[in-house]
């Protein structure tokens, strides 16, 4: 794959930004098809697919913020010189043919492709039904931003495919793919891992897990809850479960109220039996699977455990291993808790929805990915490269 420069890159990009800003009348009508076939009371869906002036004008500061960062290929990682005379460097270096599969989120067409092609890889995008004629119109934006730049369509290419078909791409792709990126649920996540034959970095489910501690400030604790879990509901950094320290003075009370004012907000409640006992208009939990369970509503499990060492043990065992929040005063405990959760993002005192990739100062993400290998968390520019070690020698031998 051909090595684009620096400032060509950026042409496209600033060719792109003055393009979405020209047909944003253009892809808020497009948009509008398809929010016209939704089903209203879906509001996660709602959420993730509606394109309004404000989103358009996401997408463009997504493409400025991109175009203004430097370029990732071709960085030195480290770099040695061995007794034998060999120079050897190690750089960062494209990935190739990326694959990313999402659903419902017309900005992920922007955010993808543009974190793509400034790290010098192509990209196929395979966006959900449900945003089709989005999709195309951005799609389109995209081709006349690289056919003004003298490029052509093949950095950035959309799948339009039924199951059956993406099953058999998967098998046998028409380009080589050197990475897929799954962005949504389970099923979508096992169905990529099922039949693709290359890499696949996962973007895994959300059900993130808020533990507050016997040491925890209250209406510091409230105010999280309510943005992590209200803010906003879509979202795969949102709270689903919240654990109470059986230790935590007033336990009862601050239950009862807690419960209240989540109810207040328009959340649903669910509880465990202790929960229920002290509030009855909680639902009790009647399927163990709800655990694992990432709701994208407004509905919220609050459950108590006796230790500090049961709430870890319990958001190892349920939650997506996306992010898990301790609200606590005593730092040494808030370390433990920390140290202990395996989650791509941790935090303490602090709402989950953090876990973004212009939250944490990384810019526009591709996925928040929840595998180990070979990056953990908001997937950027700088993360959206390989490496490759560049050998210098002078007739050395072995």
């Amino acid at each position: 794959m051909e090595l684009q420069t620096t400032e060509k890159k950026n042409s496209v990009l600033q060719s792109m930004i003055d393009i979405l800003d020209r047909r944003r009348t253009d892809i808020i009508s497009e948009n509008k098809r398809d929010l016209d076939a939704y089903d209203p009371n879906d509001r996660a869906m709602y959420d993730r697919l509606i394109v309004n002036d404000a989103k358009v004008d996401g997408m463009i500061e997504a493409v400025r913020q991109v175009k203004a960062m430097k370029d990732p290929v071709g960085n030195i990682l480290s770099e040695r010189q061995l007794d034998n005379g060999l120079k050897i460097q190690n750089k960062t270096a494209p990935f190739g043919n990326i694959l990313i599969i999402y659903e419902s989120r017309p900005d992920v067409t922007i955010e993808a492709a543009v974190l793509a092609f400034k790290a010098n890889s192509k990209i196929l995008l395979k966006g959900g039904k449900e945003a089709v004629h989005s999709n195309r119109i951005l799609v389109e934006c995209w081709h006349e931003a690289l056919k003004e730049n003298g490029l052509d369509d093949s950095w950035i290419r959309m799948l339009e495919l039924n199951r059956e078909a993406t099953q058999e791409f998967l098998r046998n792709p028409d380009v080589k793919l050197d990475l897929i990126v799954p962005r949504g649920g389970e099923r979508l996540i096992k169905f990529v891992k099922d039949h693709a034959t290359c890499p696949v970095l996962v973007s895994g489910r959300g059900n993130n897990f808020l533990f507050i501690d016997s040491e925890a400030d209250w209406k510091k604790s409230i105010d999280v809850i309510l943005n992590a879990k209200t803010d906003k509901i879509s979202a795969c950094n949102a709270l689903d479960k919240i654990l109470i320290s059986e230790e935590l003075p007033e336990l009862d009370q601050k239950i009862v109220e807690l419960n209240s004012i989540l109810r207040d907000a328009g959340v649903e409640v669910l509880g465990d039996k202790y929960v229920h006992q002290l509030d009855a208009q909680t639902k009790t939990i009647d399927d163990q699977n709800t655990w694992f369970e990432e709701f994208l509503a407004m509905k919220c499990v609050v459950s108590v455990v006796p230790t500090l060492e049961e709430a870890t043990r319990k958001i190892n065992e349920f939650s997506g291993g996306h992010s898990a929040a301790i609200m606590t005063e005593n730092s040494n405990r808030a370390d433990v808790f920390m140290e202990t959760v395996d989650s791509a993002a941790v935090y303490q005192n602090a709402s989950t929805r953090f876990t973004d990739g212009g939250a944490m100062g990384v810019g526009a993400e591709l996925a928040i990915s929840t595998d180990k290998l070979h990056h953990r968390g908001p997937l950027g520019l700088d993360q959206l490269v390989t490496n490759k070690y560049y050998v210098y020698g002078n007739g050395q031998v072995r």
